[in-house]
């Protein structure tokens, strides 16, 4: 026997709208618990910020040099100079809310600075390691993204292209170090460099 057409509209009627209503309950609980910890976040008082993980550039990278042509590479040390005066901190997959359940209301603003002066520091040592590899200075190279990747950057860039010194320098081992750090971070980025770097490990 076959089901009218009419009924099957019905049912699927039926089931989207049941889909519908139970999606719009979870998004209203998420809401509910997202509002009331915000409110809960606006109400901490300010704390100290002395116990933060503050990033401090390397000396070292100070005595890079590169012919005035190089832009990026120009571009690059001239905010690895400004940042140098700065507080960096990498914030990386903390919300604002959970900074501010932290370390209070009153720090927010500060260290939403200190989290985007670090975004600033990521992308300027990904430039400045792209300009020293295509000038073929590897060991320099290596040293500025080993250096990145210490500090827990999420730029897939830069753990690709150390993976690969590591394989031209025979140390192939060292991509473990790669991947175990990537497993450690806290952003959407994750997987992506998970699957990059576990694609160019060797196969033992």
């Amino acid at each position: 026997m076959k089901i009218p057409v009419i009924a099957i509209v019905l049912l699927f009627i039926i089931i989207l709208t049941v889909a519908i209503k139970r999606s719009d309950r979870v998004m209203s609980k998420q809401n509910e618990s997202f509002w009331e910890k915000e409110q809960l976040a606006n109400s901490v008082r300010k704390k100290t910020l002395d116990n933060l993980s503050y990033i401090t550039i390397p000396a070292d990278f100070f005595n890079i040099h590169f012919d005035s042509s190089d832009e990026n590479a120009t571009e690059a040390l001239r905010m690895l100079h400004f940042l140098n005066d700065q507080k960096i901190v990498n914030f990386t997959g903390i919300t604002n809310t959970e900074l501010k359940l932290t370390y209070g209301t009153a720090n927010i603003t500060v260290l939403t600075e200190y989290d985007q002066n670090y975004t600033m520091l990521a992308r300027a040592l990904q430039k400045l390691a792209d300009s020293l590899m295509k000038a073929d200075r590897i060991s320099e190279a290596r040293t500025v993204l080993e250096f990145s990747v210490e500090t827990k950057t999420d730029v897939s860039a830069t753990y690709k292209m150390l993976a690969e010194i590591y394989l031209k320098d025979c140390t192939p081992e060292k991509i473990d170090s790669l991947i175990a750090t990537a497993r450690t971070l806290n952003s959407a980025m994750a997987p992506s460099i998970l699957r990059s770097l576990e694609a160019l490990r060797p196969v033992q």
